[in-house]
């Protein structure tokens, strides 16, 4: 990354003690090198993978991708003056920073604030992992050059997966059976009266988490306290879903069947009955998801309505949403 940052005003370095320590740059963003490589700068289009923290001013973690276990891919393409983007346009690959952008310029036309937003700045930390040009490539040549990098990337998340499933397993000392398919499951509270059955509606409580124990999403609200992700947009209430219909990721459909009214259980998922090579917003692709079940009711299906298609056995096709992805 160049000294001569096309993002910085040069002439308001002697405002940097007034910042925190920060300098000041165009569009009301502050900036900080701490990691300045030799390469060319990155250009809007090129694809970018980078590792990145994002906090409020409170110094609290909105999201990390360290955390999340994967970093991002994505391409430069600035969409407002002042955000993130206009600082990949002087960054090179291997480079690292922290930029603090103002909220206003990442919120103006993105509706309401997160919950968990406060102050004036967002602040990044930024570091660039992979640069693919797109220069003077054919789309088709651009584009193989980065699915060829990503399957590279999605190669080294799936050997690794194996060891997160077992290593969760280990650390909490889970007695798991494992079914034909790869789901671990353990019941930690019997419950009482039938299994439910293909098509019929369940009631379920749930809480998310990685394989690192973080807290992704939650149907608990003393969860989601705890886990500092509450929401006062979130009702925190049991989520309703039919079952057995390949309506929810397969490691759900094929769990909660396993489980009658009022049982507790906890979920080792990998992610081939989860989200498999795709991901699905924070999570990665081959990321084995840990959710702990309580199946709150079962509304038994209307018998004359039809049947349905596939079997629990039957595996949906990949990309199905976990159940509250799909019914908020």
């Amino acid at each position: 990354m160049k000294k001569n940052l096309i993002f910085l005003a040069l002439a308001a370095i002697g405002l940097a003690s007034c910042n925190g320590g920060f300098k000041k740059g165009d569009h009301g963003l502050l900036y900080n090198i701490n990691v300045d490589k030799s390469g060319t700068n990155i250009k809007t289009g090129d694809f970018v993978n980078v590792n990145l923290t994002i906090k409020n001013d409170a110094d609290s973690v909105l999201l990390s991708s360290y955390e999340l276990g994967h970093s991002f891919p994505l391409y430069s393409r600035p969409q407002l003056p002042g955000d993130v983007f206009d600082a990949f346009t002087s960054l090179s690959e291997g480079d690292s920073v922290t930029v603090k952008v103002l909220g206003d310029s990442v919120y103006k036309n993105k509706g309401q604030r997160p919950f968990n937003f406060t102050g004036k700045y967002l602040t990044y930390s930024l570091k660039i992992e992979k640069v693919i040009a797109k220069g003077t490539q054919t789309d088709q040549v651009f584009h193989d050059a980065v699915a060829n990098y990503m399957k590279g990337e999605g190669d080294k998340m799936k050997a690794k997966e194996p060891a997160a499933i077992q290593k969760y397993i280990t650390d909490n000392k889970l007695n798991v059976t494992k079914t034909a398919t790869g789901l671990n499951y353990v019941i930690t509270k019997p419950g009482t009266g039938p299994l439910p059955n293909a098509g019929d509606t369940v009631y379920v409580n749930y809480v998310g988490r990685f394989t690192n124990g973080k807290v992704f999403e939650t149907s608990i609200k003393e969860e989601a306290i705890k886990a500092k992700t509450y929401s006062a947009q979130n009702p925190y209430q049991p989520i309703s879903l039919p079952i057995g219909q390949g309506k929810v990721i397969p490691g759900w459909d094929q769990g909660i069947m396993l489980l009658n009214k009022g049982a507790k259980a906890t979920f080792v998922i990998p992610s081939d009955l989860a989200y498999k090579d795709q991901g699905n917003q924070v999570i990665g692709p081959y990321t084995p998801l840990v959710f702990e079940i309580e199946l709150v009711n079962i509304k038994p299906a209307d018998p004359n309505a039809p049947k349905p298609a596939n079997p629990i056995l039957n595996m949906p096709a990949p990309g199905k949403a976990v159940g509250p992805a799909k019914t908020k």
